[in-house]
């Protein structure tokens, strides 16, 4: 099997996030990224995929010359080669930009076609959950999302999605396919020392979205569909609600406030 894998780089969860200038993005000075949660699962899966049926992993990932790190990462894991869309402007493209570059990416990519195209669910920055469907129609590939578990059949794959409400769905499609991935369905394993000194040794093909741009005049992305106007920290506040009645009626009362106000129950 020969899988794609699409990473994305985001900050790191802990990292201390301040607004930039222009209040358009967070300012990325001095800041830590690592590998996108779901992205990692995804490269998780299609490595357990390969160990299984054998093949090749390849990673797809895009923006600036930092994304390299990540990049390295997986290839430590045991992804076999990656393809890098150098971009320095990413952050002006929306889910539809991106989409359209990595199509592009995959089209432009050398040898047989892929049999599956993994994505994450969702980014951990901006978390639209589209770019991965968005990818699927742009190459007209059979898709499905909130995906747990994938099995190889000898006609396609075989799917667990995951549904509202503790409900599952199990779906068969024809490959190749684009899948996207939902985080916590297995346990991500850890860069070998080997893996990591083989990393350096592994191939890392670099395109711009110039170089896409000619082979693919698709890839070109089109005026943003949607835009970010502006960003702010959430404010922060204090307060106290005094529930009043009996303490049954107390009790109940604060029950439904962590239930639907709250969203903690």
């Amino acid at each position: 099997m020969k899988i794609i894998v699409a990473i994305k780089q985001v900050p790191e969860r802990d990292a201390r996030i301040r607004i930039d200038a222009e209040a358009k993005w967070i300012d990325l000075r001095d800041v830590e990224f690592m590998m996108n949660e779901s992205d990692a699962y995804a490269l998780e899966e299609a490595l357990q995929l390969k160990e299984a049926h054998g093949g090749e992993v390849v990673v797809l990932s895009a923006g600036p010359e930092r994304v390299g790190k990540t990049i390295r990462e997986a290839l430590a894991k045991g992804a076999d080669r990656a393809i890098h869309i150098e971009s320095d402007d990413l952050a002006g493209y929306d889910a539809l930009g991106v989409a359209s570059l990595l199509a592009a990416a995959i089209r432009e990519d050398d040898g047989e076609d892929p049999d599956l195209i993994l994505t994450g669910l969702q980014s951990d920055d901006l978390g639209l959950g589209q770019t991965g469907v968005i990818l699927a129609e742009l190459l007209n590939l059979p898709h499905a999302s909130l995906i747990l578990k994938i099995e190889k059949t000898g006609s396609g794959i075989k799917v667990l999605r995951e549904l509202e409400d503790g409900w599952f769905q199990h779906l068969e499609l024809p490959a190749p396919a684009v899948l996207t991935i939902q985080s916590g369905n297995s346990k991500l394993r850890y860069a070998t020392l080997m893996g990591i000194k083989r990393a350096k040794t592994k191939e890392v093909r670099r395109v711009t979205v110039a170089d896409l741009i000619t082979v693919d005049p698709g890839a070109k992305p089109a005026d943003p569909v949607v835009q970010l106007d502006r960003v702010s920290l959430p404010s922060k506040q204090r307060t106290t609600q005094i529930l009043s009645g009996s303490p049954a009626e107390a009790a109940a009362a604060l029950v439904e406030k962590l239930q639907f106000e709250v969203r903690a129950l």
